[in-house]
């Protein structure tokens, strides 16, 4: 079998992919600073700081694909990025490089182009707007992709995750929403499939707001298929319309366009 890494593991998409690729024809290794509990068949748990890039190229020693979900999946101050988001996103390009070139997903966020407004439709060659230090994060992991393919050809997909729950949670995430099945899903297209050269495309299901367009990546062969129009009567009339001059409603961000620098008082 194959092996593939989940970083990130402790964190709610990577619980969500080991559960669903369980009885994938894979053998899962499972990494996060985090509690990861008893490795069950086809896993096994190797615990790693990816900031740490010996320890990364050990880890990923015998490892054949990459989901890279680890680091802060919220904004946060500039050192805690820096160490969890950019530095330990270099230290998995680095040492797929090191270990011959290992496909990799990188996690990447609606958050690195949320200053856009809503009313424009975006693709992968969209430009940056990052709407947080958070964001800005994401668009390093995106260039840093770009260049380990462009030097040493080194394959990954940076998928751009709208909101990825259970059910969307407001009247946002009736744009945004990416359903747990369509992430499962897209995951196994990005190494199933025969080549994805350097990729950035968007995580999100077939939704009748459509703020995203991924006809660029269509030789992937993947297409979502849920949606999040049956949440949409109870989420209009449960969460109440903002008004059209507030930033959280102008921008693909959202609350993240709206909030101030995380390090102000």
């Amino acid at each position: 079998m194959r092996t593939i890494l989940i970083t990130g593991a402790a964190g709610a998409l990577g619980k969500l992919l080991r559960k669903e690729l369980k009885d994938w024809d894979r053998n899962i290794r499972l990494t996060d600073v985090r509690d990861l509990c008893k490795p069950t068949n086809h896993e096994e748990i190797v615990p790693c700081d990816l900031a740490d890039l010996d320890s990364v190229i050990e880890m990923i020693d015998g490892v054949d694909e990459i989901v890279h979900l680890g680091g802060k999946s919220v904004e946060g101050s500039f050192e805690e990025i820096l160490n969890s988001n950019i530095r330990g996103t270099y230290n998995i390009f680095e040492a797929s490089r090191r270990h011959g070139g290992k496909r990799i997903l990188f996690a990447s966020s609606n958050h690195a182009v949320g200053f856009h407004p809503r009313e424009s439709k975006l693709d992968g060659n969209s430009i940056q707007k990052p709407d947080s230090l958070y964001g800005v994060s994401k668009c390093f992991g995106e260039i840093l992709a770009r260049y380990y393919f462009d030097k040493f050809a080194v394959e990954s997909v940076s998928v751009r995750i709208g909101s990825c729950f259970p059910e969307p949670k407001d009247r946002r995430m009736l744009a945004t929403w990416l359903s747990p099945d369509d992430f499962v899903s897209l995951t196994k297209r990005v190494f199933e499939a025969e080549h994805v050269g350097s990729l950035i495309m968007y995580g999100v299901s077939d939704n009748q707001e459509q703020w995203w367009d991924n006809s660029h990546a269509a030789f992937l062969g993947w297409s979502p298929r849920d949606t999040s129009e049956p949440f949409r009567l109870m989420i209009e009339e449960n969460v109440p319309r903002s008004d059209w001059d507030d930033s959280d409603i102008q921008y693909q961000g959202g609350a993240f366009a709206e909030a101030g620098h995380f390090e102000d008082e």
